[in-house]
């Protein structure tokens, strides 16, 4: 299991948000039926009570497979479970299913929505967002970083596979029986300090490096990355740095 730092990822939590937002704007009207809103995987909470605010009358449900994240939820005062989502069935009366920047970590996230998509009732909505940038410069360094002799074999980073691109999350989801959605986007982040991008990806990218090596050799691999970020993203004339941030989105709606 990955461990998550709920105060390093809510560092860019304005960045994070937005994609959340668009995720969540392209929802339709759950039918009333239909009164779950279940935010899988709401990491520290801090997007949750926007279902909460769209969907007043709704029960809202929570959960992440991270105690640290679990934790950093509930101080914020939402009702959150620790359950991986791959042990997750949506309850009957689940009318809107959210899984914001969750589902590349799990390698079997397709059947993973076949089953949920099966589970779900007629009229209910299924909504997605997972990174795409796993071919940008800040991922393609650092896995070039982990394949070095001091580390091959002791870091492992996900790669382009890890993700489908809109068309493959569309053909999925239409299989399994829901009108599909799906579309990407890139945004450009306007990030500030020193090694931003580098701040940026150890938030979640590089998460699996933290786990993996002691605290010296967690530095060491930093300080190998850290000049190659700063050549791949040099800052602009006001000394800010601008980072292509790809998402890939679906929402679905169960036939």
């Amino acid at each position: 299991m990955t461990s998550w730092d709920p105060d390093l990822y809510r560092a860019f939590g304005d960045h994070r948000a937005r994609p959340f937002l668009d995720l969540v704007g392209r929802i339709g009207s759950p039918d009333p039926a239909l009164p779950r809103i279940v935010d899988a995987g709401c990491g520290p909470g801090h997007l949750t009570g926007l279902l909460a605010r769209r969907w007043p009358d709704a029960t809202i449900e929570a959960f992440d497979s991270s105690p640290d994240m679990v934790a950093a939820a509930r101080e914020a005062g939402v009702v959150a479970a620790r359950v991986d989502v791959r042990d997750w069935t949506p309850p009957p009366d689940t009318g809107v299913l959210v899984t914001n920047a969750v589902l590349h970590w799990v390698p079997e996230h397709h059947e993973v929505l076949r089953r949920w998509t099966a589970s779900l009732a007629p009229g209910a909505w299924l909504a997605l967002q997972v990174p795409g940038n796993f071919d940008a410069p800040s991922h393609v360094l650092a896995r070039e970083v982990a394949a070095r002799p001091r580390w091959r074999g002791r870091v492992r980073l996900r790669d382009a596979e890890a993700v489908l691109d809109p068309r493959g999350y569309a053909d999925l989801l239409t299989a399994a029986g829901a009108e599909v959605d799906a579309w990407e986007t890139t945004y450009l982040q306007r990030l500030a300090g020193d090694d931003p991008v580098l701040r940026w990806i150890s938030g979640t990218t590089l998460r699996p490096v933290r786990d993996a090596l002691d605290d010296d050799a967690h530095q060491a691999f930093l300080d190998e990355l850290a000049p190659r970020l700063r050549a791949a993203y040099p800052p602009s004339a006001d000394g800010t740095t601008w980072f292509p941030f790809r998402r890939i989105f679906a929402v679905a709606r169960k036939r």
